[in-house]
């Protein structure tokens, strides 16, 4: 049954829930305690639809969204193409599945080209990240996650049929009444290559994890991180906030925000975490490691000693991201010794 969307509801809860005219929001599972689904996008598309990022290929991903999509009179077949917001699995990897089996067109943002030649490796020589991690002074947690490495096997990523370029226009529908043409806007920082869709005439704005109603999102996590993601983070955020307001159609939490109140919000809660990072670094606290060890992390303040593997790899990532700005604005001083990478005030 299709209802309309709740921005009180629960978000995760499966189904099929109307954000606009002819604008479907599926929310798909994830695999873990923390994000526990994304949410993809059916956008009414002539005799089919276009859908905007896929979800992770798994086989609970699928079922759920073959069913969404009976919902809505179509099958997996009818998906025309996907527009796809950035290159994590949970949202790629399912669209290059179903492309496999379909034929259905996948389209990515240019900027995202990087990251995949690094995943079109071997695993064992993609390097980049943890080089990341070593230089940020977390060789504990380097040797941790090459202890757990998996043994290389198929490989879930695959070039796009399309590279979306920044500014490019795209027609979705056969025409009017139906038609809709949504600008991609390159949102570089949650990954080098992230691009959100604006709808300027239904004033939306579909925003993949660039902007997030409830999280701030990771920065630098990514086969080929850049120099200075956070740079690059702020950056979009202020280019999507002098754009005209929007709803916000995340692919994390509800919908139900305006584009610019959140965009206000992550500003304001990274100004906060940049002096906390300075603060760390003024008592003492040299690498990207141990600042992070000192911050609190998540919306629950959680000590770093507490979180997971997973989350502590997030957390020194995104520490050396504000790091590097506090070099870039010239707060501290940043210097390489023997590969790792120090800061002073």
């Amino acid at each position: 049954m299709i209802v309309d969307d709740d921005p009180a509801g629960d978000w995760t809860a499966p189904g099929v829930y109307r954000c606009a005219p002819g604008v479907y929001r599926i929310p798909l599972p994830l695999p873990n305690d923390g994000l526990r689904a994304v949410n993809v996008y059916a956008l009414a598309d002539g005799a089919g639809l276009t859908l905007v990022d896929a979800g992770w290929a798994l086989a609970q991903s699928r079922e759920a969204l073959a069913k969404a999509l009976a919902e809505l009179g179509a099958g997996l077949g009818d998906v025309r193409r996907f527009l796809v917001t950035h290159v994590h699995r949970d949202h790629y990897t399912q669209a290059v599945v179903l492309r496999r089996e379909f034929g259905t067109r996948v389209a990515l943002g240019r900027g995202e080209q990087p990251g995949l030649e690094e995943l079109a490796l071997p695993r064992r020589e993609r390097r980049r990240q943890l080089d990341q991690l070593r230089r940020a002074g977390a060789g504990a947690i380097v040797r941790q996650l090459e202890r757990m490495a998996p043994p290389d096997g198929p490989n879930e990523y695959e070039f796009p049929d399309e590279w979306i370029d920044d500014g490019a226009r795209i027609v979705v529908g056969a025409g009017e009444p139906d038609q809709r043409v949504l600008e991609a806007v390159a949102t570089p920082g949650h990954t080098r290559g992230h691009v959100v869709f604006a709808d300027p005439a239904a004033e939306l704005l579909f925003s993949g994890d660039h902007v997030l109603p409830r999280i701030t999102p990771s920065l630098g996590l990514e086969p080929a991180p850049r120099q200075s993601p956070l740079t690059d983070f702020l950056t979009s955020l202020e280019l999507v906030r002098s754009r005209p307001d929007a709803a916000l159609l995340p692919a994390h939490g509800p919908t139900g925000m305006r584009v610019h109140q959140r965009v206000d919000e992550l500003i304001a809660h990274h100004a906060k975490r940049l002096d906390a990072t300075l603060a760390a670094v003024q008592d003492g606290r040299s690498t990207a490691f141990e600042v992070a060890e000192v911050l609190l992390w998540t919306r629950r303040d959680t000590p770093f000693a507490e979180l997971d593997l997973f989350n502590r790899m997030l957390a020194t990532i995104e520490t050396s991201a504000h790091l590097e700005v506090l070099a870039e604005r010239e707060l501290v001083t940043a210097e390489d010794r023997d590969g790792i990478r120090h800061y002073t005030t």
